[in-house]
């Protein structure tokens, strides 16, 4: 009978391929932009977040795609930013 089971070194390298969720001080670091620019952003500009329990949760590669796709550029200066 042969051995179904996957050696151990491909289970690690696909948990190693899984991006891990950061926080809103992770993304704010990233992007160069404080806390409260983060959560004006997912607000008013739909800044793709996550809600787990009480803490929102981001993956850096939907920010960027996020960025990228243009949603991130200001069409003026907004209120809170003058």
């Amino acid at each position: 009978m042969r051995n179904l089971r996957r050696p151990h070194n491909d289970r690690v390298s696909k948990r190693e391929n899984k991006e891990r969720w950061v926080n809103v001080d992770d993304v704010a670091v990233h992007l160069s932009v404080t806390r409260d620019t983060i959560y004006r952003w997912m607000e008013r500009k739909g800044l793709p977040a996550h809600r787990l329990g009480r803490v929102w949760r981001f993956k850096l590669s939907e920010i960027d795609e996020w960025v990228k796709s243009g949603k991130a550029a200001s069409e003026g200066i907004e209120e809170d930013d003058a």
